[in-house]
């Protein structure tokens, strides 16, 4: 792209003020994350699960604080924005899939296996919004 047209496209995301949705979703893929790296970290041994179930509360309230500011955009371009989240979340339930079956294939069960599992739903729809927003966020807003 040339250093015209990245200007521009840098114009179009910073001349309009957006909530702060990329910095919610950044937050919450952090907190599962942390709540993963926490749970591996006492393997093979049983974690506490306090802090874990607390890190994917906070990350699944994060991930409806960004959904709810995305939802109340009025001239955002829509139709990208789902274009983009279609395809991430195709890749992402994959991606998810194929985790989930590495643990129920691993033997994990019980309270381990729901924190996962959470953790992975709260991950696999962390992505796809950020992609969308940060795509979206630079196109023309679809006419009203």
């Amino acid at each position: 792209m040339s250093a015209s047209l990245q200007e521009d496209a840098h114009d179009l995301g910073a001349a309009r003020r957006l909530p702060p949705i990329a910095e919610l979703v950044m937050a919450s893929m952090s907190c599962v994350i942390a709540g993963g790296i926490y749970l591996a970290a006492h393997l093979p041994q049983r974690a506490p699960m306090g802090p874990a179930v607390g890190l994917l509360a906070g990350g699944a309230a994060l991930l409806v604080a960004a959904g709810a500011l995305v939802s109340s955009l009025r001239r955002f371009a829509w139709r990208i924005f789902f274009q983009v989240a279609g395809w991430a979340m195709v890749a992402y339930v994959v991606i998810a899939g194929l985790l989930e079956f590495t643990f129920v294939y691993d033997h994990t069960r019980g309270s381990l296996l729901v924190v996962l599992t959470l953790s992975l739903v709260v991950f696999a729809l962390d992505i796809p919004l950020l992609f969308a927003f940060s795509v979206a966020r630079y196109q023309d807003p679809d006419p009203a």
